[in-house]
């Protein structure tokens, strides 16, 4: 007789507590390239942190947060901004190591 295991749901948004957790969340979404996981871990660190105050902080509607960092939405570059800037946590760009650069001239 096989005995049966009992599974529970997973959300990562119940274990984003501090912000070095959550740099190092966004740091790994961002290191895999896909926008489409980008914007949804956007919306896990968001509602860890309380969607309702995020969306006050970053001047939307609750509703219009919601939908943008949905499977649904697409947001426009500033609404991703003015999240992240309420979120606690900031961007950063460094050089891609051993990729060719090139330069304008």
């Amino acid at each position: 007789m096989t005995k049966k295991i009992k599974t529970y749901p997973w959300d990562i948004s119940e274990h984003l507590r501090i912000e070095d957790e959550i740099a190092a969340y966004l740091s790994a979404v961002l290191e895999d390239g896909d926008t489409t996981l980008f914007v949804s871990a956007v919306g896990d660190i968001a509602k860890a942190r309380g969607m309702t105050d995020i969306a006050r902080k970053a001047g939307v509607s609750r509703s219009s947060l919601y939908h943008s960092l949905s499977g649904r939405g697409n947001p426009e570059f500033a609404t991703m901004m003015s999240v992240i800037n309420s979120l606690g946590v900031k961007l950063t760009a460094t050089p891609r190591v051993g990729e060719l650069m090139t330069t304008a001239h």
